[in-house]
C-alpha cells in the first residue's frame, strides 16, 4: 500500500510541471490538461517520494514536478518493479510500460546541479481505467497478470527502408504473424543498419520495455552494412544458438542460400532476441517455423512454468 503525495502537470512542454489539487485520469490518454498525455504507452510518469527527498537530502532545492513526474509516490521502489505492474488510485488504474528513459536535452534541475533522477529512477504507465485522484489517496500495487499475452516489438533495419526509399513489408509481417499467434505487439520500429542505434534499440526494448520478445528483419548477410548479427550478440547476456540454427535448417530446405545467413539470437534479461532475413518470404517460413517452440522458452525465461523434460 502506498499513498499519493503530489500530483504534477504542464500545459506546454518544455516547461516545468507544476501541483494540483486534483487530476482527471483518461483511459488510453492520461491526465487531463497534462501536455505530455497522449494515446502512447506514456501517458503518466510517476516517481518515488523516497527517491526526491534522497536528492533533496545532497543539498538540491527541488519542488514537487522539478524533474518532469506527474504523480509523486509514497511506498515503492518503482524501479524494481515489473513492466505489467498496475496501481489503483481511486477509481483509476495504471499499468507500468516502461522503466526510466532516455534524456535528449536535460532539464533545468540538471543544468542546476549536474543531475536528475527522472532517467534512471523514475517510471512511465498507461490508464486502463478512469477516475479523479487527488493528494492523499491510497494507491495499491496489483501484480501484473501473469496469465496476460507475452509482449513482442519487431525492428526492421534497413537503410533505404528508414530514407522512405524503399517499403518495408517485412516488419509489418512480423508484426501481422506475431499478432495472430496472441502476441501484444507494443513497438514498432524501423531503423538504419547502423551497429550503434541498433544496439541501443535493442537494450532499450529489453531493459526499459522488458519487452519479452524482439524479433528483427535485415541485416544478417555479407554486405557491409549487415551488423545485426554482431549488434545483437553484444547486447545479449546469454545466447540462443539453436532457434538461429533450426531457422537455417529449415530454410535450407527452401532454398541452398540459406546458409549464407548470419542470423544469430539470444536473451538479454527475460527478452528473447530473435534475427530474421530481410525478404517477406523469409520472414513468413521462418515465423510460421519457429513460433510454436517460442512460447515455451518465453515461458521459462519469464518463469511461467519450469520444466522441458517430456515424461
Amino acid at each position: 500500500m502506498g499513498k499519493l503525495i503530489a500530483i504534477c502537470i504542464s500545459e506546454k512542454k518544455g516547461t516545468q510541471k507544476e501541483p494540483v489539487e486534483e487530476a482527471v485520469l483518461r483511459p488510453e490518454h492520461g491526465i487531463e490538461t497534462d501536455a505530455h498525455a497522449g494515446n502512447w504507452h506514456r501517458q503518466v510518469s510517476l516517481l518515488g517520494l523516497e527517491k526526491i527527498e534522497a536528492f533533496r537530502a545532497k543539498g538540491a532545492p527541488v519542488d514537487f514536478g522539478a524533474f518532469g513526474e506527474n504523480l509523486i509516490i509514497e511506498g515503492f521502489d518503482f524501479r524494481n518493479l515489473p513492466v505489467g505492474t498496475r496501481f489503483r488510485i481511486g477509481d483509476a488504474l495504471l499499468e507500468m510500460t516502461q522503466i526510466g528513459k532516455e534524456c535528449h536535452s536535460h532539464c533545468a534541475i540538471y543544468h542546476l546541479v549536474g543531475d536528475c533522477i527522472m532517467p534512471r529512477e523514475g517510471v512511465f504507465a498507461k490508464v486502463l481505467e478512469g477516475g479523479t485522484i487527488h493528494p492523499g489517496d491510497e494507491v495499491v500495487q496489483i501484480e501484473p497478470d501473469p496469465g496476460r499475452p507475452f509482449t513482442a516489438a519487431w525492428m526492421t533495419l534497413s537503410d533505404k527502408g528508414s530514407q522512405g526509399l524503399r517499403e518495408d513489408t517485412s516488419g509489418p509481417l512480423v508484426g501481422q504473424l506475431l499478432t495472430e499467434a496472441g502476441y501484444d505487439i507494443v513497438e514498432e520500429i524501423l531503423i538504419p543498419d547502423d551497429y550503434e542505434t541498433i544496439k541501443k534499440e535493442l537494450s532499450r526494448l529489453a531493459d526499459q520495455r522488458q519487452v519479452n520478445l524482439v524479433v528483427t528483419t535485415g541485416g544478417t548477410g555479407f554486405a557491409v552494412r549487415d551488423v545485426t548479427p554482431e549488434a545483437t550478440t553484444e547486447v545479449c547476456d546469454r545466447m540462443a544458438p539453436g532457434i538461429a540454427e533450426a531457422i537455417r535448417a529449415y530454410s535450407m530446405t527452401k532454398t541452398p542460400r540459406a546458409m549464407l545467413s548470419r542470423a544469430v539470437s539470444g536473451i538479454r534479461g527475460k527478452t528473447l532476441i530473435v534475427n530474421l532475413p530481410g525478404s517477406p518470404k523469409a520472414v513468413r517460413e521462418s515465423l510460421e517455423f519457429v513460433l510454436p517452440s517460442l512460447e515455451h522458452g518465453l515461458e521459462i525465461l519469464n518463469g511461467r512454468t519450469s520444466d522441458c523434460a517430456r515424461k
